[in-house]
């Protein structure tokens, strides 16, 4: 029998609206309307398909403001991460967002309306209080605090939903179960106790091992709920994982496990996460949920430390099991024991008995050069996938990114090495200039800092786009800021999968010999007020604080700078 939904009742708005859907798309026609970033779709969808029961819609003040400071909703009801729609001034003002206001929220994929949102309340958060309470610290380096700070705009929307559908998919449809029809399946197929396990990452045979123990212990089905939506920057793409768990799934008896995936949208919050999950889980009829070390744990703070405790999300959970109602199942680390060729609990190894473990960042290092993957730590069909989607080095794009002032000597660099990188081939060679980009790809290009930003958000999805597809890069723009260069090698990082190498090589010629040397006349025309806004006149340029590699035209020759940068890819392996 499934599990009871939080809150008693399974809140599936698109069963509920589902008389009224005709009459409700009707008037979102005539309605203005929000288009979802990816997080709030994710999050509308889970609200609508009653994955976040008890929930309705968008969290209002009171409910913000409770699960912010005591982890509970304004009726008391535990719910310990705040689901909220954010919008800026220009949204409210443009939009007359206020109370009683009925807008259609739609998806930014195919701008069909999914809902349509009742304005209970506009809000200013307390963003840092947020971020401190939330997540443990107001800390960049933690990836949701970083998502707070440079995407979330500064007003919440509050209110409830009516729903008209649910977002639309043309992967993997039939493992995308709601939680109404996952609880049918475990019906019909007599579960009567499911452990749900949750996963960001490709599964192995330490997973596999640790589901089936669990299985074991508590006499249970498996529920593989993998997490499909938004999760850590640099995490495996969904496609790939999705692949892995497909393969892993044939590891298991027959009859023993199900996969279906989850379109949540990851806070990383560690031990309110896990609370979060095991909820969820509930939601979709799990009467067991396999809590592990360092649930949801975002890697290292800024001072190096873990930002939780390797169990802090088990203690919070067993805080709230009797509110909770579904079993935590807690797992240690699964060490591999060569002597008996199994995993076992790391806390239950004798003393003295010889263990063997590869770790996430070993495990890349190995995809990443081709090295072998012993079959203890996986199976062939998994690392199969995993190679196919992350080729070694020596395949992989990458992107070199030259930064510094009109004819600093930049843009004869980039031509120098694209020579040099279709001479050694393998590869193909895209060269991004500065000049030669701002007119393919937006004519008459202003030249304010707004409109430099918007230029190399343009670069910036170019070069991830080819650097994906194995190119060799080369990208050569002014970019003055270290604002607009940083979103850049997070696009990069974030958007290549396998190609996310990104090398920034500050061209620091000093300004004297740029404006000296420079044939066209530019800088005299800047001087004069003919051109305004030039980076070097108009406005500073900000050396980069973290350059992979600094040169400069005036103490070294355009040969020693592209060698330079060819033993700087060869030292990485991609060369």
């Amino acid at each position: 029998m499934a599990n009871t939904p939080h809150g008693g009742i399974l809140k599936d708005l698109l069963a509920r609206d589902e008389s009224i859907r005709d009459a409700l798309e009707e008037e979102s026609l005539a309605l203005n309307d929000i288009t979802l970033t990816e997080r709030q779709l994710c999050d509308l969808e889970l609200i609508l398909n009653g994955g976040f029961s008890p929930l309705e819609g968008f969290m209002n003040q009171k409910d913000y403001d409770g699960v912010v400071d005591t982890l509970r909703l304004a009726d008391g009801t535990l719910f310990p991460i705040p689901v909220t729609l954010d919008v800026s001034q220009e949204d409210i003002t443009r939009l007359s967002l206020e109370k009683g206001k009925r807008v259609a929220l739609r998806d930014p994929r195919d701008d069909q309306a999914l809902a349509i949102l009742t304005i209970d309340d506009v809000y200013k958060p307390d963003r840092v209080k947020e971020a401190i309470q939330v997540l443990g610290a107001d800390d960049p380096a933690h990836p949701s605090v970083a998502y707070l700070r440079t995407r979330v705009k500064e007003f919440y929307v509050g209110g409830k939903v009516s729903a008209i559908q649910s977002p639309s998919y043309f992967d993997y449809v039939p493992l995308r179960y709601t939680p109404a029809e996952l609880r049918a399946h475990f019906k019909k197929l007599a579960w009567r106790k499911v452990v749900a396990f949750q996963t960001r990452n490709p599964m192995h045979r330490a997973h596999r091992e640790l589901t089936v123990r669990a299985a074991r212990q508590h006499q249970a089905n498996i529920l593989i709920h993998p997490v499909v939506g938004l999760t850590k920057p640099g995490d495996v793409d969904h496609y790939t994982r999705v692949r892995v768990y497909q393969a892993i799934m044939a590891k298991y008896p027959n009859g023993m496990a199900q996969l279906s995936l989850l379109p949540l949208a990851m806070r990383m919050a560690g031990p309110r996460e896990a609370v979060w999950h095991a909820i969820i889980r509930k939601n979709y009829g799990a009467t067991h949920f396999i809590v592990g070390r360092d649930h949801a744990g975002p890697g290292k703070n800024s001072q190096g430390k873990d930002f939780y405790g390797p169990y802090d999300a088990q203690e919070l959970v067993s805080k709230y099991h009797d509110e909770l109602k579904i079993t935590m199942v807690p797992f240690q680390q699964m060490t591999y024991v060569p002597s008996t060729d199994e995993y076992i609990p790391a806390d239950e190894v004798p003393s003295g008995v010889q263990t063997l473990d590869i770790s996430g960042t070993e495990l890349r290092r190995r995809l990443k050069t081709g090295a072998h993957i012993p079959d203890w730590f996986s199976y062939d069909d998994v690392v199969k996938t995993l190679r196919e989607s992350y080729p070694p080095r020596l395949k992989q794009g990458f992107v070199i990114f030259l930064t510094g002032l009109y004819n600093s000597g930049k843009d004869s660099i980039a031509r120098a090495l694209q020579t040099i990188f279709n001479e050694q081939g393998g590869r193909s060679v895209s060269l991004l200039l500065g000049d030669s980009i701002r007119h393919d790809l937006a004519p008459d290009h202003a030249y304010t800092r707004e409109e430099r930003e918007k230029h190399l958000q343009r670069i910036a999805f170019v070069a991830s786009e080819l650097a994906r597809a194995g190119a060799a890069v080369i990208a050569a723009p002014v970019a003055p800021h270290e604002t607009g260069r940083q979103a850049v090698r997070e696009a990069v990082l974030h958007e290549a999968g396998p190609g996310g190498n990104f090398f920034l090589v500050h061209v620091a010629t000093p300004l004297e010999h740029c404006e000296k040397t420079d044939r066209r006349g530019v800088y005299a025309q800047a001087r004069n007020g003919t051109i305004k806004g030039l980076v070097g006149i108009d406005e500073d340029f900000e050396s980069p604080k973290k350059a992979d590699l600094t040169v400069d035209v005036t103490q070294q020759s355009i040969p020693e700078i592209v060698h330079s940068i060819v033993l700087l890819l060869e030292t990485t392996g991609l060369l």
